[in-house]
């Protein structure tokens, strides 16, 4: 089954959720921001992760960096872009 992840950044903590094909929601948690935190949590081999929407932001690029070295599927994404996404999916 395919999986799809979201990170919501801030300075201190990424919060990340791991969806199914379906919508169902597989894994939340929160995790320092780092790469390298990031990573253990999302090559975890029981997810199948397809694409990972990272929002716009003063970390971004260097999250995005670290997430595409390690293999992972990331996108940069702006804000109101996740926003309508959000909105069109209540």
């Amino acid at each position: 089954m395919k999986h799809y992840c979201a990170l919501d950044v801030s300075v201190e903590e990424t919060a990340v959720c791991i969806i199914d094909e379906t919508g169902t929601i597989c894994r939340e948690t929160k995790v320092t921001t780092h790469p390298d935190d990031l990573i253990s949590v999302i090559k975890d081999p029981k997810w199948q992760i397809e694409r990972i929407g990272l929002e716009a932001g003063p970390l971004s690029q260097w999250l995005y960096e670290g997430l595409a070295k390690a293999g992972l599927p990331v996108i940069c994404i702006e804000t109101r872009h996740a926003k309508a996404f959000e909105s069109s999916t209540e």
